[in-house]
């Protein structure tokens, strides 16, 4: 019943990114909806929970609100695993938010700046459009956001916070039957909502 009157009381807009340019990309094509407003991007493979509070992109809406400027949600990863995220490196402002002074798209571990990987949460500030307009295309022909983060980092601030939760990388067969298994778990069974 709640999820039905949530999408009731929605209104839904979506645009396609026709070429699979990366990321950045991506996020450029949906400017139109977008406009001159901050703006959260969720990535639907990386399921985040927070069973003891607030939910992440909560979380992360608050800590715009404080600080206005792009956040980028990061958890840690084993070394051997940086490969397939984006890394940051920055100063520790308290002991789950960073002030980004490098980012790197899919290091290698041995040129990982450290085991921080971005997750799919994002909260960006308007002025990341003209960014990504100016981002040459990187690894594999894509405009990696990632780049025009780094950018973004240089000329203003942008935070990595170390969300309090969960996630799953459901890209994975084994994520989605962990993140499957975790919500049969805790909310088919209990009857607590999603």
């Amino acid at each position: 019943v709640g999820i039905r009157r949530l999408i009731d009381e929605c209104s839904f807009s979506y645009t396609r990114q026709v070429e699979m340019k990366g990321l950045g990309h991506a996020i450029l094509s949906g400017r139109p909806l977008i406009g001159d407003e901050p703006f959260a991007v969720v990535l639907a493979d990386d399921l985040c929970i927070n069973l003891d509070g607030d939910p992440v992109l909560l979380q992360m809406v608050k800590l715009y609100n404080q600080f206005r400027c792009s956040i980028v949600a990061i958890q840690e990863v084993p070394p051997e695993e940086t490969s397939k995220y984006g890394v940051i490196a920055g100063e520790m402002i308290r002991d789950d938010i960073f002030r980004v002074s490098h980012m790197v798209e899919k290091p290698k571990p041995e040129e990982a700046p450290s085991n921080l990987a971005i997750i799919g949460r994002y909260i960006l500030t308007p002025d990341i459009f003209e960014l990504i307009e100016q981002t040459e295309p990187g690894k594999g022909g894509e405009i990696q956001i990632t780049d025009a983060l780094m950018r973004q980092a240089k000329d203003g601030c942008v935070l990595a916070y170390k969300f309090k939760g969960q996630r799953f990388d459901c890209g994975s067969a084994e994520g989605y039957i962990a993140a499957t298994n975790f919500c049969y778990e805790n909310f088919y069974l209990t009857g607590k909502a999603f």
